[in-house]
């Protein structure tokens, strides 16, 4: 399939889904004949989100060996004016950086929703051992939501926002401060996103008689290591500052290390 459109980032994103469900009880499980898009796209869309990422960090290498001052001073002595600093290219990468990010987020968010929909799942109502006197993971859920719906704002492109200063000398300007800036923000409410999917596909693992691949293992091994199954309701914020904190530092990154990284 990703040979015939291979964009870098779908063929790479697509080998290291491969390579984290080697072995898996559940990959051939029989079900459906197609898949909804946020798990059947992911290949595609994240691979678009890898290959901005890439992009984003070419352009910023560039501009990390160039000379940007106003006026530059030439070895011969020759001082000329210029446009050097103008940061247009760092504000399409931090724009660039902002849309990847939100569709993470977004995309994941809609794989948690599925989860918790028994169904689609097969598994209990929103992943409560004993649903309907637990509510299990029915209000991440609607974090998850808000925080999608609060980076969708802020993942707006900065660039398109100009505002002429100094007496319309500086007439167009390119707002790449403000948007590298709430790269910061956006980055953390997708850290928690991402940290509530792991929750539920934690619990969606522990709830399920078959096993998962060896790489999938460790990732849940990682997190029940610091937050326990959710065997019946309780305070939840603890589980997921903790498990936004494993997205955050990478522990469940790096223990994934000899998986992923070869192929992206």
């Amino acid at each position: 399939i990703h040979a015939l459109r291979p964009h870098q980032g779908q063929r790479d994103v697509a080998r290291a889904l491969q390579r984290l469900l080697e072995g898996s009880g559940i990959r051939h499980r029989a079900g459906r004949t197609q898949d909804p898009y946020s798990f059947r796209c992911m290949p595609q869309v994240q691979g678009a989100c890898l290959d901005a990422l890439r992009h984003a960090a070419s352009i910023l290498e560039v501009e990390a060996r160039s000379v940007t001052d106003n006026p530059l001073i030439f070895d011969g002595g020759d001082v000329l004016s210029g446009g050097n600093f103008h940061a247009e290219p760092v504000a399409f990468a931090a724009d660039h950086l902002a849309l990847a990010a939100v569709e993470t987020g977004s995309i994941s968010e809609r794989r948690t929703t599925l989860l918790l929909d028994a169904d689609f799942s097969g598994l209990p109502p929103f992943l409560a051992e004993d649903a309907g006197l637990n509510s299990g993971f029915m209000i991440t859920q609607v974090t998850a939501a808000a925080l999608v719906a609060e980076s969708r704002q802020m993942a707006h492109p900065a660039v398109v926002d100009s505002i002429p200063t100094s007496a319309n000398q500086e007439d167009h300007v390119s707002m790449a401060t403000h948007g590298a800036r709430r790269l910061l923000p956006l980055s953390g409410n997708i850290h928690a996103v991402i940290a509530i999917e792991l929750l539920a596909a934690a619990q969606a693992l522990d709830l399920l008689a078959l096993p998962s691949s060896p790489a999938l293992e460790r990732a849940r091994a990682v997190i029940r290591e610091r937050i326990p199954r959710l065997a019946q309701d309780r305070w939840l914020k603890p589980d997921l500052e903790a498990a936004t904190a494993l997205v955050a530092t990478r522990a469940v990154i790096d223990c994934l290390e000899s998986d992923i990284l070869p192929v992206l």
